[in-house]
């Protein structure tokens, strides 16, 4: 997904969101949490997507932006938030509490990948990740696939530990792993490939700063989720109304703006190699 650590915006999404009384599937309010998106018109966006959903679902919806992923899984288990974008590790993690909702399509597909990154200066001894021992990573977020998983797979495939780093630091957010790596605040960075692709559309300065070394095999793209036992009735015209958001001008105008091309309903399989990765690293709490 595409984040603006912008702490202000969090905070008014999460109050705005915060203004009717906590909400269950059969209320007139639905809430679905993400992690702030980066857009210039961010709160405009959000306001012109929810209308969208809330004209096709027949009840209000609002988005809550928190920073993390474990902040927004929090207030799904808790019952604050009925539906949350995510990504495909918190899923496989913590999927006999969750059921896909649906699965956004970037460039006609259900897949992503992670990418590493590095400083576009001549002098830059970073080639990939065998070169990172004594040098600084950037990580984006604990429960992030391509913001930290990846980066422990291939870490370890190359036999270096954290010891082995100088540091390593999250940045809780794939927009900071890029500005931190286009200041030199890092060597490299693990980020999530459709949010550097779409800020170099965008044409945002960090990702002019940095380059890409290294991709990695597709993976399923972080997927919306609920959890498991909420109302039918509500999660299908949900899901169905982000199904056919490519159906009409007004929808694909908002895909547009996120860079995705639809949603698709999206099967657990889509998740098996992150899910396979993550029974490879000790401390991804996934189990074999």
């Amino acid at each position: 997904m595409l984040f603006n650590r912008r702490s202000s915006l969090a905070a008014g999404l999460g109050v705005a969101a915060a203004a009717g009384s906590l909400s269950s599937w059969g209320a007139q309010r639905l809430r679905i949490g993400l992690t702030p998106v980066i857009l210039a018109d961010q709160v405009a966006f959000l306001s012109r997507w929810g209308r969208y959903l809330s004209n096709r679902v027949g009840i209000e919806v609002d988005f809550v932006a928190r920073e993390s992923y474990q902040g927004i899984l929090d207030q799904l288990f808790s019952g604050y938030i009925d539906a949350a974008w995510v990504c495909g590790y918190p899923f496989v993690r913590f999927e006999a509490k969750l059921s896909l909702l649906a699965v956004p399509l970037y460039q006609g597909q259900p897949f992503y990948q992670a990418y590493l990154i590095r400083s576009k200066t001549p002098n830059t001894q970073v080639q990939g990740w065998v070169d990172l021992k004594g040098r600084v990573l950037a990580y984006s977020d604990p429960l992030s696939n391509s913001g930290w998983l990846v980066a422990q797979a291939q870490l370890a495939r190359f036999g270096i530990t954290s010891r082995d780093l100088k540091r390593g630091f999250f940045t809780h957010g794939h927009q900071n792993v890029a500005e931190a790596v286009a200041a030199r605040l890092a060597h490299a960075g693990s980020i999530d490939g459709y949010v550097w692709e779409t800020m170099r559309v965008q044409n945002m300065p960090s990702v002019a700063k940095t380059e890409v070394i290294w991709k990695s095999e597709p993976f399923g793209f972080p997927p919306l989720v609920v959890r498991k036992g909420q109302a039918r009735a509500q999660m299908d015209s949900l899901r169905l109304a982000l199904l056919g958001m490519n159906n009409d001008e007004v929808g694909r105008d908002l895909l547009a703006s996120l860079n995705l091309t639809g949603f698709v309903a999206g099967q657990a399989s889509l998740f098996d190699s992150i899910r396979q990765q993550a029974q490879r690293v000790p401390s991804s709490g996934v189990g074999n």
